[in-house]
């Protein structure tokens, strides 16, 4: 038992979380907070100034044991995490000391994806055709045994990294040279091969699309199903869109398919984001994760009052998280991310914000990569920034992300000079389209 007069929340924080201060903001209410940071983190020491501020930080050492003794001796009342690399220490950790949320095993699950489609289908969920890529000496037979099209992954990764379609023989040993590259550097790690979901004509919108859930002591809450805006290359996706295009009955089926998905993973404590392909053939499940997606809490903050942080803490003290389906009031809510170039550049200027922030339906313009930002050009989701608005109607949504993207102008500097992108053309900005000239071939 504690004696302290607020209850204790311990974060597992790193890169790919919630900001902190939405962290600080939303827990704040519930108790005090003290951050568990691992090693060596290069974006803990970039945000360390912003949590000392928000509360106690301790560096974890990266040793399972070690590390359950130092939370041990803390006595938090509530242990969560927000960032998925950090699901599966969260996981331990929260088992070392008693306190609810994932289990270890629905973790690894979380975030391994060749378990978690076996659990998947052992449940009779799904029936992907999926093989682990153990070792390069698999890859020939686990391509054989899936055939193509195909889609191949890390096993466990996040935002699209490394992630590669496969379509024909040629796609297939390009994407195979492009896994054996990324893993030359730091050593192999293991990859999945599945069958590629085709998506049925859904424009202008995604093909896919998200359920925001919560797993609770009463069991799932389902509080939102979020439509999307169409993916750049290869998988990277650009926007939100609340509540779905989609009609009721198919809304039902699909949080249906992800109820039982969770259940086949084991459920476990706290917030889960699972994606789902619109096929001609029905919903299928793309793949499920242990935390909030990307700058969800930020949206439903700003569309329903909705603090999911809160909602995340209320859940590790075991508590009623207060979560609904929400509500929208009839009106409809977006958020869409211009995304960084796939190849290596410097972002020089943004043209053309406030003209963003001047457009009907438009909310808010946000940038998250400053002027001198090097941005690597990997596969990875790399966000440039976020418009956010509401509008009448999702036809109203459609327009409003075109007229911003179309006011947008980005200008990058790369091993081919100086070149300027429009909002428009980021979808399609190689390096190879960079004219001498710096501008961008038609």
């Amino acid at each position: 038992m504690t004696t302290r007069p607020r209850p204790l929340l311990a974060v597992v924080y790193d890169a790919g979380s919630v900001p902190a201060g939405e962290i600080g903001s939303g827990l704040d209410e519930l108790g005090e907070v003290v951050f568990l940071v691992p090693p060596g983190s290069a974006h803990v020491e970039q945000m360390r100034p912003v949590m000392e501020l928000l509360g106690e930080v301790r560096e974890l050492t990266g040793a399972p044991e070690r590390d359950a003794e130092l939370v041990r001796a803390l006595r938090p009342d509530a242990l969560l995490t927000f960032s998925e690399g950090m699901i599966r220490t969260a996981a331990e950790l929260g088992a070392a000391c008693g306190l609810p949320g994932h289990s270890p095993r629905t973790a690894r699950l979380f975030t391994d994806k060749a378990l978690q489609r076996r659990a998947l289908r052992e449940a009779g969920v799904e029936r992907t055709r999926t093989r682990l890529v153990e070792s390069p000496d698999a890859w020939p037979s686990a391509l054989s045994a899936v055939g193509l099209p195909a889609i191949v992954k890390p096993v466990t990764g996040w935002c699209s990294r490394d992630t590669y379609s496969m379509r024909t023989p040629a796609e297939a040993e390009a994407a195979w040279a492009a896994v054996t590259e990324a893993t030359a550097s730091a050593g192999w790690s293991p990859f999945v091969v599945e069958e590629f979901f085709e998506g049925r004509p859904s424009g202008p919108f995604g093909d896919y699309v998200s359920v925001e859930s919560a797993c609770t002591r009463d069991g799932v809450v389902h509080f939102a199903l979020t439509g999307k805006t169409p993916v750049m290359p290869p998988f990277r996706g650009t926007g939100r869109i609340w509540p779905s295009p989609l009609p009721a009955d198919e809304e039902a089926e699909i949080l249906g398919l992800v109820t039982r998905a969770l259940e086949a993973v084991g459920g476990g404590r706290g917030l889960t984001h699972t994606e789902v392909k619109l096929t001609p053939d029905g919903p299928r499940v793309i793949e499920i994760n242990g935390r909030i997606s990307g700058y969800v809490n930020m949206m439903a903050r700003e569309s329903c009052g909705v603090d999911l942080v809160r909602a995340a803490g209320l859940i590790a003290l075991d508590r009623d998280p207060e979560l609904r389906p929400f509500e929208f009031g009839g009106r409809v809510h977006f958020q869409y991310n211009n995304l960084a170039p796939l190849y290596p550049c410097r972002l020089e200027r943004v043209y053309g914000a406030e003209r963003v922030r001047a457009l009907p339906g438009v909310t808010a313009y946000r940038n998250f990569v400053r002027p001198g930002d090097e941005l690597s050009g990997t596969s990875q989701t790399m966000t440039l920034d976020t418009v956010s608005g509401v509008c009448d109607s999702h036809e109203s949504v459609i327009r409003t992300i075109e007229a911003a993207r179309a006011a947008l102008d980005f200008e990058f500097r790369s091993a081919r000079g100086v070149h300027r992108v429009n909002g428009l053309e980021l979808q399609g900005d190689r390096e190879e389209d960079v004219s001498p000239h710096g501008s961008i071939r038609a």
